[in-house]
């Protein structure tokens, strides 16, 4: 995923959008200090999109029949007006995740405290069911470069990153969920494969996984190697839930450009995946040219199918 984040119009919360009583839903209790990884992977959310300010009046005008929804964390950090407050009414009806592109994990810069004191508020405001970003680093020296960049596989990436995931985890009081990146060339410091890398960091900091099928596919085909493979070598037991995303061919390589519906290819890896996993909480990302509300949604009722068809298929031994 490139680091895409809407820039909503800064207000002051005024008296005409104020922040009602959020009621978090009853089928998704809030985090909690004794909520552990296996509490993430074992309650699949079902089908859901990213919220989008384009989509803000037709959610709040028909409710629209959709288990959940994903909010770009910095889309409602800095911000007042009716951004907080349309969040506010979504997330009495259905279940929030928040997921970030500044965590800055893999940078040697310290953990930002101010971005984490927002981010956390943000979190106990909506009662997200978790808090995710990516594996990568997006800054330096204090500077954020508006990119996730791409991660060495190395003992002293794994270091860095690892010490920042737990005294994230320590802050959020609940386990941190990693995005997979999407790459457009490997480094030669890398000492081991990026499943590997997966594994070892989940396995060593107890974080989650965001499994972005898209971003898979897309690496597979800029570094000519097996997506497949790469499925089969995934840590599942730390996957907490899918992405999926259309992409650009600009010929000599994939784009990982969340501007169109997804491609037989990745839907593929998705039953796949979907298969491997058991069903994890499945979401459509569309972040560029969005199409209306109705065109997404239908997107992500294909993931739906797949999970429907292989339910029957299972139940038929």
């Amino acid at each position: 995923m490139r680091q895409q984040a809407e820039v909503p119009a800064t207000a002051a919360v005024s008296a005409r959008y104020p922040r009602p009583a959020v009621a978090v839903p009853s089928t998704s209790p809030p985090i909690t200090r004794e909520m552990q990884l296996e509490d993430l992977t074992t309650e699949d959310l079902g089908l859901g999109i990213g919220l989008r300010t384009r989509h803000f009046a037709h959610i709040t005008e028909h409710w629209p029949e959709l288990d959940w929804f994903e909010i770009l964390s910095e889309n409602f950090m800095h911000t007042g007006g009716r951004p907080l407050h349309v969040l506010d009414q979504i997330a009495e009806r259905y279940p929030i995740v928040m997921h970030g592109v500044s965590m800055n994990l893999g940078s040697k810069d310290p953990l930002d405290m101010d971005y984490m004191r927002e981010l956390q508020a943000l979190r106990d405001r909506c009662g997200a069911r978790f808090v995710s970003d990516h594996i990568c680093w997006t800054g330096v020296d204090g500077t954020n470069l508006h990119d996730l960049l791409p991660l060495p596989y190395t003992d002293e990436a794994l270091s860095v990153m690892g010490s920042k995931i737990r005294q994230v985890q320590d802050i959020l009081e609940a386990p941190l969920v990693l995005e997979n990146p999407s790459t457009y060339l490997e480094l030669a410091q890398s000492q081991m494969s990026e499943t590997e890398f997966l594994g070892r960091l989940t396995d060593e900091t107890g974080c989650g996984l965001l499994m972005d099928v898209n971003n898979a596919y897309v690496c597979s085909r800029n570094h000519g190697s097996d997506p497949v493979a790469y499925l089969e070598q995934v840590p599942w037991d730390h996957v907490v839930q899918f992405h999926l995303a259309g992409h650009q061919d600009l010929g000599t390589h994939l784009l990982d450009s969340h501007d169109a519906s997804v491609c037989e290819a990745v839907w593929d890896l998705y039953r796949i995946a979907h298969e491997r996993s058991g069903g994890r909480s499945t979401l459509v990302e569309w972040d560029a040219k969005i199409p209306d509300f109705d065109e997404v949604r239908a997107e992500v009722l294909k993931a739906g199918e797949i999970r429907n068809a292989q339910e029957v298929a299972a139940s038929h031994g």
